[in-house]
């Protein structure tokens, strides 16, 4: 069963105060009239009843900061919520129980889990985190700070499982590569687990991300390969693009009137000069095409 949480206002502090004090002042004055005059027995009972009666009521002064809520409970039954700063003055009998309402940050530790592809990595994250609720906080859960705590590594492993580490393909999310959208599943699946805490995920990102140290060479090597073929094939691409229109071109304009297999050997060599890793060393043709 969910706990809803009811906020209540208690008297001032500064209000009750000046009453307590008066009677305070009026039960010295009735001391020394029982000390002065004398009093039978039942008049002194009472007049221990009345002082003990105003050193219970004493107690039920407290302040607050700003941020800081506090929850009544009376005999084990949930009363309400304070969340006003300032001096206040409550039934003595409350249990009072303060709950920061305060930003924090948890800073889990590096786990090494199974990305999307089975590789393993090391990853970890930064939250940031607030209660929202004080009657989940405190009647929902069992310590909710230890609570927030196991959920955040529950869903960081689930988050690991979704996504690759990286990747080379165009529109695929990646952890590497995609940090604002992993950093919004990960808030949106944290605020899943932890909203019936009645807490509240500001934030959440990742702090730390790469491949396990049994992989980390192997893997530094398979991106290297794949930067490289990602860039040749760009180069090819636009090779043949330049290609394509160099010759158009020449059509166009009529410059150079060239059969299929003069047309093979220009393409082949512009193909050369476009995607070779090192510059081109030109030969000067001073003599016919057909030489």
């Amino acid at each position: 069963m969910v706990t809803r949480e009811k906020e209540i206002r208690p008297l001032s502090g500064w209000l009750m105060l000046p009453v307590l004090l008066g009677a305070g002042v009026a039960l010295g004055l009735w001391f020394r009239e029982i000390v002065t005059t004398g009093a039978t027995p039942t008049f002194i009972l009472t007049w221990s009843l009345a002082v003990t009666g105003w050193t219970v009521l004493m107690t039920g002064f407290f302040t607050l900061q700003p941020n800081v809520a506090v929850v009544m409970v009376l005999f084990g039954k949930y009363a309400g919520s304070v969340k006003t700063s300032g001096f206040h003055w409550a039934n003595p009998f409350f249990k009072k129980e303060k709950v920061s309402l305060r930003l924090r940050n948890l800073n889990t530790e590096k786990i090494k889990v199974n990305d999307a592809r089975g590789n393993p990595i090391e990853i970890a994250s930064v939250i940031v985190w607030r209660v929202t609720d004080t009657a989940q906080a405190v009647f929902d859960v069992d310590e909710f700070t230890h609570y927030v705590t196991v959920q955040s590594e529950s869903a960081i492993r689930h988050l690991a499982s979704e996504y690759p580490y990286d990747t080379t393909e165009d529109g695929q999310l990646s952890l590497r590569g995609s940090m604002d959208e992993v950093s919004g599943s990960l808030t949106r699946q944290l605020q899943e687990r932890v909203g019936l805490a009645g807490v509240k995920i500001d934030e959440a990102r990742l702090s730390h991300l790469a491949y396990a140290p049994e992989i980390a060479s192997a893997m530094l090597q398979r991106q290297q390969a794949e930067a490289i073929v990602s860039a040749r094939t760009r180069i090819v691409d636009g090779a043949v693009g330049m290609v394509e229109m160099a010759l158009e071109r020449l059509d166009q304009h009529r410059m150079i009137n060239m059969d299929d297999e003069k047309r093979a050997a220009m393409v082949s060599n512009l193909l050369v000069v476009l995607c070779g890793d090192r510059a081109a060393q030109p030969v000067v043709n001073t003599g016919t095409l057909y030489n």
